[in-house]
């Protein structure tokens, strides 16, 4: 299973980005799509999931209200539409795919990782 994500860029203090993120592969089905984000010199931070056949999402607080992760099931894709960008959202923005839930979103515990899409926010 391969996942390729994209969207990232550069936007200015209160500007929207869309991250997409595609999975390719076996057809098996998963359970959990999720977003990580890790910003130079922190540790690696969820930021949204969402389940693939419920569509129930899942929030960092720090996102909530401003950021909102969905799925196409039909384009096995995942999406993170991210409005009210910070500085501090400043990031590279990988998407995870689990076959299981993930009690705590724990990063270990996801079975396939995308490369990583870079998103600067600019004040």
């Amino acid at each position: 299973v391969q996942l390729q994500a994209s969207g990232g860029g550069l936007v200015q203090a209160g500007g929207s980005l869309r991250l997409s993120c595609v999975v390719s592969g076996r057809p098996i089905t998963s359970y959990l799509m999720a977003w990580f984000r890790q910003a130079p010199g922190k540790e690696q931070e969820f930021v949204a999931a969402v389940t693939w056949t419920t569509s129930s999402p899942y929030y960092a607080d720090s996102v909530k209200g401003r950021f909102t992760i969905s799925r196409d099931n039909a384009k096995n894709q995942v999406y993170l539409q991210m409005d009210s960008l910070k500085p501090e959202d400043t990031a590279v923005y990988y998407c995870a795919r689990s076959l299981s839930y993930v009690p705590g979103m724990i990063p270990s515990l996801f079975n396939s990782w995308g490369q990583g899409t870079l998103v600067t926010v600019s004040s």
